[in-house]
């Protein structure tokens, strides 16, 4: 069955008007419970504690959608079951993370969970001929879609360290997701895409500077999977092969630039990748002298070009596809090297 864009757009707005409406319920359980954030180490930004939970209106938002959104309109156990693939990991992963909200949990042990849960998504994938690329050996399937689901997951959970980056950012890159999926005509990615897409923004109503509410580690994580699933399942149809498999990172150069910078800092300076720090994009573009707010846009815009030329990549392969990955990447490397150069801390 095929859907009009107008169709898209109204559930991606549903899912934005509910996640709205929801979350600062969710913010007044999580004061009345003391579940909050508050700015007693040196790398919180903060000035006042703020509320987590927020991960768990994004959660409510995008399961509601996508199951009342297949309820309504194409309900059969086919449909279901390849949608509960990528949301039922997504919600224990979500849960593994409010715990560590709560109660707090060392680096290793999350790994751990990260990692069972990208092998068990990756056999579904693969058993289910689901990926949207696959390459010829099975061991090199199973291999890199698990290391790209545990590095999204901890990519995206690195990324949420400014008010409104990660929840801008993500509905970005789930908006140029949407247009490539729909127009290849991949309806279940089409919808989770919009949907995951109208979730961020509305939880972006409430996360922006001054942001009033966080998603915590139960809402970067969920995120985190449901994103890598999406780009997995994405099938561009580009060839040769390469350039198909360069634009699930150009959609994800932004996180990625982040996560590389901070784990590269981290290492030069002899500690651990997994410590918190203020060495992500947003501080270093703080300690330039931009504002949180213009912080915020420019990791926006950073996001938007890159989906930008994933998108002209998947357009027009064969004309600029080469010459678009040439200064992409280019790009790319020197914003490592320029921000690398700005002090990590200070």
């Amino acid at each position: 069955m095929n859907y009009s864009i107008a169709q898209f757009a109204l559930l991606g707005f549903l899912t934005f008007a509910l996640v709205g409406a929801i979350t600062p319920q969710i913010r007044r359980i999580a004061v009345h419970f003391n579940a909050v954030d508050a700015p007693s180490l040196e790398r919180k930004v903060q000035k006042e504690p703020v509320p987590y939970l927020g991960g768990v209106a994004i959660a409510i938002g995008v399961l509601a959608a996508s199951y009342g959104s297949m309820l309504a309109v194409d309900f059969s156990w086919q449909t279901i079951r390849l949608a509960s693939t990528v949301l039922l990991p997504a919600v224990a992963i979500s849960a593994m993370g409010l715990w560590d909200d709560l109660r707090g949990l060392s680096p290793w042990p999350r790994l751990i969970a990260q990692t069972f849960t990208g092998i068990g998504v990756s056999f579904i994938l693969i058993a289910t001929n689901t990926s949207g690329i696959a390459f010829g050996n099975t061991f090199l399937n199973y291999a890199i879609t698990t290391l790209w689901i545990v590095g999204v997951c901890n990519s995206i959970n690195f990324f949420d360290n400014h008010d409104g980056g990660a929840a801008g950012t993500v509905a970005v890159i789930t908006f140029f997701t949407f247009f490539i999926a729909y127009d290849r005509q991949q309806v279940l990615v089409s919808a989770l895409a919009v949907v995951t897409a109208g979730a961020t923004a509305g939880f972006l109503i409430w996360n922006r500077h001054p942001a009033k509410i966080y998603m915590g580690d139960a809402g970067s994580l969920f995120l985190g999977i449901i994103i890598s699933v999406l780009t997995i399942r994405l099938s561009p149809g580009v060839i040769p092969s390469y350039k198909s498999l360069t634009i699930p990172v150009l959609l994800m150069a932004t996180p990625i630039l982040d996560t590389t910078v901070a784990v590269t800092s981290r290492i030069y300076r002899g500690i651990s990748p997994f410590q918190g720090g203020r060495d992500h994009l947003s501080h270093r573009l703080m300690r330039i002298g931009f504002t949180r707010k213009w912080t915020a846009i420019t990791l926006w815009a950073l996001a938007a070009l890159y989906g930008a030329l994933a998108l002209a990549l998947y357009t027009w392969p064969d004309s600029i596809g080469t010459p678009i990955i040439f200064v992409a990447t280019i790009t790319w490397v020197l914003m490592l090297i320029g921000f690398l150069r700005i002090p990590s801390e200070g």
